[in-house]
Formats: structure tokens, C-alpha cells, sequence
């Protein structure tokens, strides 16, 4: 199949008539009959049936009309987004998003496409491999992640730091915890991000420094789920502020302390090319330090 014959069907689907289609097309209504019928030949099904002088769309021919649609209005969207960067058609955008990131930080991102009718984005959460895997190859249009791009990937790349979030000791209320020196945090439990991430690094080091003796109840690399277990476990946190921003405002979780010199990072990552995606630059325009 190729789409000289995808568009002859979608013409002859649209008008119902091979010789008005011939008319329309100026080429000869035998030559347009043959590439129908090399395109139901290839799908192996009829996509029309004859009444009278009209064709009419079978069952296989209204969802191969369908796809027909789809494709040729992207491709119509196409030539004016490169002639004069409009677009007629609904904009999507793909954004990929760590799986260790705050939703919240993720939904005040996207928060300019939510009202625009104009806009779809689809939303992807996954593995930071994943997501450089997914960019590479054109499937998404902009990744979010709390780490940058590593070593030799700055030729394929280009980061930008969106934000620095203070990190702060979080936990249930009434603890009476001032200050880092406080006897209160002797002995307590927490909940913490695994050793492998910056944040578990500045927790090691703080808690050594002024001999914490924590007792560690979990460790979670998502930060979904580690607001999750510091609202419901009881135990205490270091985790950046506007993950659990909305626990915070309600009074469920206390912040007792922001930690000295210690920030959770957000980058934008895109790949080098020629023409990024018009929603992109807006996005990346409106969120930036």
C-alpha cells in the first residue's frame, strides 16, 4: 500500500461516485478503479459496495475513511505548521515524565494547556532510561526529570533547569522539632528516598553529623508514593515542600525545618533539532528560573 492509493480511496469515499472523483482528480476513472482495487487487494476486504450508480462504504471501508481522515488532516496540519508555524488542526504535545518527579510539580507545568481547547498532552510516567530512550526516538516531545543528562548524552540533549524546590523535614504535627540539634529526633522512624539519590546522600550526612540514630521504616524512589507514606505511616520525611503541598495546607504534616543547602532540581530535557514543537517553546518561555 501507498498513500497515492489511501487517497483515492478517501476521495472516492467522500463523494460516492468514481466519476465525479476522475473529474476531480483529472485522471481516468479505469486508472482510479485499479488503485481501489489494488487497495482492497492488499487490505483483503472490500471497502465498497455498489446500489445503484453510488458506491457505499462497507464496514471495513468506514474505518479504513476514519484512519483516512486522521492522516490526511495531519498531514494538512504539517505543511502549515513548517510554511507558517499555524496549525488548524488540535496541537498534541507528549511530555514524559520521571516516575521519581512530584505529580505537583508536573501538574503547575502543564498548568497553561489545561484550559486550552487547542492543546491535547498526553502525559507519560516512566524510568528515567525510558525517558531518554522515548526522546531519542521521537515518541515524546520534551522530558521532565529531577536529574540532568548525564556525560557524553549533552550531544544529543539540551537541558534546562526549570526550578530548585527547598527540601525540608516534614512529618505529623505535635513532634516539637526546632532545630536540628532537637533530642526529638533521636531514635525516630522515617520514610526515605533510597541511597542511590541526592536526597538520601543529604540525609546520610546530616543525620551522622548530629547522630539522628534514625530507624528507617521505607524507602521509596517515587515520590508519589513516598508522600503517601509520609501522610499515613506516622514517620518522618525529607522531601521537597510541594510534594506534599496540599498535606501541608490541610495541617495533616508539619514542616519542622528546611534543610541548609540542600534543593531537589527539575530539568526539561529536549533533543537537539531544528524544529521543536511551538507548545514546547511556550512551555519552556513561561517555567523557567
Amino acid at each position: 500500500m501507498n498513500y497515492k492509493h489511501l487517497f483515492y480511496f478517501w476521495h472516492v469515499a467522500d463523494s460516492g461516485h468514481l466519476t465525479q472523483t476522475a473529474q476531480k482528480l483529472h485522471v481516468s476513472q479505469s486508472a482510479l478503479s485499479s488503485q481501489i482495487k489494488q487497495l482492497e487487494d492488499w487490505l483483503g476486504t472490500p471497502l465498497f459496495e455498489r446500489r445503484g450508480r453510488q458506491l457505499v462504504l462497507t464496514q471495513a471501508g468506514h474505518i479504513a475513511k476514519q484512519h483516512a481522515d486522521r492522516i490526511f488532516a495531519e498531514g494538512e496540519s504539517l505543511v502549515q505548521q513548517i510554511k507558517d508555524g499555524s496549525s488548524s488542526q488540535p496541537a498534541v504535545i507528549r511530555i514524559g515524565h520521571a516516575s521519581t518527579m512530584s505529580r505537583n510539580f508536573v501538574e503547575a507545568f502543564i498548568s497553561d494547556l489545561v484550559h486550552q481547547q487547542q492543546v491535547h498532552y498526553r502525559l507519560h510516567s516512566m524510568t528515567p532510561d525510558q525517558l531518554f530512550t522515548e526522546l531519542a526516538n521521537h515518541q515524546i516531545d520534551i522530558a521532565l526529570a529531577n536529574t540532568n543528562v548525564r556525560g557524553g548524552d549533552k550531544q544529543l540533549w539540551q537541558s534546562r533547569l526549570l526550578a530548585r524546590q527547598p527540601v525540608s523535614l516534614i512529618g505529623p504535627p505535635g513532634l516539637g522539632i526546632d532545630a536540628l540539634t532537637s533530642d526529638a529526633l533521636i531514635g525516630q522512624h522515617w520514610v526515605l528516598p533510597p541511597e542511590n539519590l541526592t536526597l538520601r546522600s543529604a540525609f546520610d550526612m546530616l543525620s551522622a553529623e548530629y547522630n539522628w540514630q534514625p530507624i528507617i521504616l521505607a524507602e521509596a524512589d517515587d515520590m508519589a508514593m513516598l508522600r503517601l507514606l509520609t501522610r499515613d505511616t506516622g514517620a518522618l520525611a525529607v522531601i521537597p515542600d510541594v510534594v506534599v503541598r496540599d498535606e501541608l495546607n490541610s495541617g495533616q504534616l508539619t514542616r519542622y525545618l528546611q534543610l541548609p543547602n540542600v534543593y531537589e532540581q527539575f530539568y526539561a530535557i529536549t533533543l537537539k533539532r531544528p524544529f521543536q514543537h511551538p507548545m514546547v517553546i511556550k512551555l519552556l518561555q513561561k517555567f523557567s528560573l
